[in-house]
């Protein structure tokens, strides 16, 4: 990995952003009039799900699907014009927020201006025709990197948003592109505007094993490190989602993460969530509320940048379609409070140069931040554990930083908190014992 600013990206905050369903009238101007509410929480960069024009042949739902694109370099005229857009990044800039757009380059709409005008450039059947390579995406057609025309377009599409002031890429489904054209287009947008966001929407392991039985492109988190900052958490997503339901222990989860340490560059930035348009609301995956907010607050704690999807800071347990209006509950946001102390951590020093050591997984998982005097020692009640655990912190009251509550411990032992708790203290006093991966205990066990 050879970018030098990624340990800075593992302290991000990146909130996700559905323009037509986040406001009142779905528009730019919406979300503009949304930017203090939003920056008040701690956030440090806005990320827009597709801004552009919708395709409408084989379109899923009323208005179509954000992901079904007709033009790159336009706008969805719904929700207002590129003037309108350029106007609220300059209110985001002025706020000190950055702005970041979804790239989807691998597939655009049937009726896409690429598709009218190159053919092509996209994979075909027998007569001919654009298609897509996955079945149940019924309503693109796909890309297909082989005529060198192509690339050079879409480079030059990444280097017009940023000469409007875009900040950063979330790109889609970007394991399915080839790795040469991504590493190509950082270079090119690096001339234009250096400093610029990359995140790779890296998938699941299974699909990636599916892409490549079939010899289709598919490339790994590891390869995608050599042209992005930060890559999705899917490698290991279906553990964390089965351990949030119970199907397995939380200690499962604590391995994987263990495993990650062992097979990334020591810089790895992973953005990390409890939920996004793709996946179900936190709140309705767990099994109590408590639980909701402890498997929050140990993402926030954990290494990489944290992300919140719009409606999170509501307790929101509606997942908006993708397909037609469909608002955004936002109430009271309940959790607003909570988000933001997990945000105001991302910014302390511990989680800026300590260090992170898993220490336990039940009857509570317990990790510390280790930065000498100044670290941070958390406790997360993801089981919904009661009573009083053990943990390795000195004898003493302690202010929980997720709720100004004090923790005591005496003789060793706390009492369970209900969703988690945070907590400074002096890491050289009592330095934490590393919890074991699964690999160890197999090669233990054949020893």
């Amino acid at each position: 990995m050879a970018w030098d600013t990624l340990l800075d990206y593992r302290n991000l905050v990146i909130y996700q952003i559905y323009v037509r369903n986040h406001g009142p009238n779905g528009t730019f101007a919406d979300v503009e009039a949304d930017l203090n509410r939003i920056r008040s929480m701690g956030v440090d960069v806005i990320y827009f799900m597709p801004i552009h024009p919708i395709g409408r042949i084989n379109k899923k739902g009323s208005l179509g699907c954000p992901y079904s694109i007709r033009d790159y370099e336009e706008v969805n005229p719904e929700y207002g014009t590129k003037a309108d857009f350029r106007r609220l990044i300059d209110q985001a800039h002025k706020l000190g927020l950055k702005v970041m757009i979804d790239i989807v380059f691998n597939h655009t709409a049937h009726d896409s201006r690429l598709a009218a005008e190159h053919p092509q450039w996209f994979y075909q059947d027998s007569r001919g025709r654009p298609v897509t390579t996955v079945s149940e995406w019924s309503d693109v057609v796909d890309l297909k990197f082989t005529d060198p025309a192509l690339p050079a377009y879409l480079i030059s599409v990444l280097q017009g948003w940023v000469r409007l002031g875009v900040d950063g890429f979330r790109c889609d489904v970007a394991s399915l592109l080839p790795l040469d054209f991504w590493q190509q287009a950082r270079r090119a947008v690096a001339e234009v505007k250096k400093g610029v966001i990359w995140l790779a929407e890296s998938v699941y392991a299974a699909f990636i094993a599916d892409r490549r039985q079939h010899g289709l492109s598919a490339v790994s988190d590891s390869e995608l490190y050599t042209a992005f900052d930060l890559t999705y958490d899917y490698d290991i997503w279906p553990i964390w989602q089965a351990a949030v339901r119970g199907d397995v222990p939380a200690a499962r989860y604590l391995e994987a993460l263990r495993f990650q340490d062992c097979i990334y560059p020591a810089n790895f930035v992973k953005m990390r969530c409890v939920e996004n348009h793709d996946q179900l609301r936190v709140m309705n995956l767990a099994d109590t509320p408590q639980q909701a907010r402890a498997w929050t607050a140990l993402m926030g704690f954990n290494k990489g940048a944290f992300f919140v999807y719009a409606g999170q800071e509501a307790g929101a347990k509606h997942r908006p379609s993708l397909f037609d209006i469909d608002k955004v509950d936002w109430g009271a946001y309940t959790e607003a409070g909570y988000l933001n102390r997990l945000m105001r951590l991302k910014k302390t020093e511990a989680m800026k140069q300590g260090h992170l050591v898993w220490m336990a997984a039940e009857p509570a998982v317990q990790a510390v931040w280790c930065n000498g005097e100044d670290s941070l020692y958390g406790v997360f009640n993801v089981c919904g554990a009661a009573g009083a655990l053990d943990v390795s912190l000195p004898d003493g009251v302690y202010q929980n930083l997720l709720d100004d509550s004090t923790v005591q411990v005496d003789a060793g032992r706390m009492t369970m908190p209900a969703s988690g708790c945070v907590v400074q203290y002096n890491c050289t006093q009592s330095p934490p014992a590393l919890y074991a991966p699964i690999l160890d205990y197999a090669i233990a066990a054949q020893s």
